[in-house]
């Protein structure tokens, strides 16, 4: 049984879809936790805020991710990119704490979208930007859309990958 943080880089659908992932994780004999990245209202990131420390809640975020086995990323497709709650978490995380390579370095990442344009932009370049970070990255992802519902059959193959 392996645990699994999902985070959730949006309010509507994209939240949505993390919880039929949880749901996935659940019937599959894991356990899971969803973070809402929105809900967590971290300050927009900048050097002067880093000075200042970091914000509250973000301790809490990165103790639980560091705790998990493996992480599940919901996110939208915003301008052909990653949505700025995932991108502003990722800076405050990757510029706190003793070990932000230690983080994500070697993490097990499964990466899935609800998205009205179709989502492989945002896929893209969440690979490329875990992968930077030094996460493992399963090749296999989730698009789902108004017209397409998310496949549960390939979130539980990729749930057996993460936690193997």
């Amino acid at each position: 049984m392996g645990r699994i943080v999902i985070l959730a880089a949006s309010t509507g659908n994209n939240l949505e879809l993390s919880r039929i992932w949880a749901s996935v994780a659940d019937e599959e004999g894991h356990s899971s936790e969803i973070i809402d990245l929105c809900s967590l209202g971290f300050t927009l990131f900048t050097p002067a805020l880093q000075k200042a420390g970091a914000p509250d809640g973000l301790r809490e975020l990165e103790a639980k991710m560091a705790a998990a086995d493996a992480w599940v990323i919901c996110a939208p497709e915003y301008n052909g990119s990653i949505p700025p709650s995932l991108n502003n978490a990722i800076a405050w995380l990757s510029t706190n704490g003793d070990d932000f390579r230690g983080l994500f370095n070697g993490k097990a990442v499964g990466l899935s979208t609800y998205s009205g344009g179709g989502g492989d932009s945002v896929i893209a370049a969440m690979r490329m930007q875990f992968s930077y970070l030094g996460c493992n990255i399963i090749g296999r992802s989730v698009l789902s859309n108004r017209n397409k519902e998310a496949n549960q059959d390939a979130m539980k193959s990729i749930i057996s990958q993460l936690i193997t």
